[in-house]
């Protein structure tokens, strides 16, 4: 998994361009800061997932937005989240607790395997208060089996807010 802030992720894109010499050539940004760097850190408002043309992540992928500064979501806690998931190329939206109003929350027990498997990783050590974003390949989603809008295969994005954490 890989785990980064979006200032370090933008730290990394500029060692690589260092090393690379700086060259005229552009270098393509780590694909998932690409999409964390464009979501909104305001978070009284639902945020858009942003479409990409980078290759889509072969791992789980968190970039922190914001940092939180509350109680960490750690594995055996029931914790409260409000959320955006969208489909990693388009940015199209295939659900949302945000479209159920802006207090809707989904509770969730980490490690109890009530959500998929990068959804539940995804949360795990963010703070109250954060904003993270979380591409999850297929495998850590929903497989090769078609779930509802989501075909098979799909790499998908969440933009994941943390409300409450207890228990």
């Amino acid at each position: 998994m890989t785990r980064r802030t979006v200032p370090g992720a933008l730290l990394a894109l500029t060692l690589s361009l260092a090393a690379c010499g700086g060259g005229e050539e552009e270098a393509t940004p780590p694909a998932a800061a690409e999409v964390a760097e464009e979501v909104s850190t305001d978070l009284s408002e639902a945020p858009d997932v942003p479409p990409t043309d980078a290759p889509a992540p072969d791992e789980l992928v968190v970039e922190d937005v914001v940092v939180g500064d509350g109680e960490e979501a750690v594995d055996g806690t029931s914790v409260a989240v409000k959320y955006v998931g969208a489909f990693y190329e388009t940015g199209e939206e295939f659900d949302s607790s945000w479209s159920r109003g802006a207090d809707d929350t989904l509770p969730v027990t980490l490690g109890a395997g009530q959500v998929i498997p990068g959804f539940d990783q995804g949360i795990t050590g963010m703070q109250v208060g954060g904003r993270r974003v979380v591409t999850i390949p297929s495998e850590l989603g929903y497989g090769e089996a078609d779930s509802g809008p989501i075909p098979g295969g799909s790499t998908l994005v969440f933009v994941i807010d943390l409300v409450e954490v207890s228990g």
